[in-house]
């Protein structure tokens, strides 16, 4: 699997692509099966960071549930609130965040934990050993 463009990520099993900003207004369009998602920035330039970001504060609760579940706590964290998920809150300082897209796989008869550490190694070995921006599970 490559990373470098949406239609790679969709001959992987991706779908969705939505803009944050609209499933922060209406997030049906989020399967409810087990799964795995991605962020995705398009813009062509380098993103720019603010000094404090939109996210909102952790309490340790375990992230691993729906693709519906987990996406709507991760909006719900970018726009403020206090929320379980405390994954991937570096994005929450790029600069029009909401711009980002967000894309998933659901993975109903597969351990979406595994495909997550599979998919994280993958990237890796792409792009020098370094992980996803904002992701700091290995």
């Amino acid at each position: 699997m490559k990373f470098n463009t949406i239609d790679d990520l969709k001959a992987a099993g991706f779908e969705g692509f939505i803009p944050v900003v609209q499933l922060q207004a209406d997030s049906t369009a989020i399967p409810r099966t087990a799964g795995v998602y991605m962020v995705v920035y398009t813009e062509g330039n380098m993103p720019e960071f603010l000094s404090r970001g939109t996210g909102g504060f952790f309490k340790g609760k375990d992230p691993n549930v729906s693709i519906r579940k987990r996406l709507n706590q991760y909006l719900k964290f970018g726009n403020g609130q206090n929320i379980g998920h405390w994954g991937g809150r570096y994005i929450w300082q790029i600069k029009n965040s909401g711009n980002l897209l967000l894309c998933w796989k659901p993975t109903p008869d597969e351990d979406p934990e595994a495909i997550e550490t599979a998919l994280i190694a993958r990237f890796k070995e792409q792009h020098g050993g370094h992980r996803p921006f904002a992701n700091l599970k290995d």
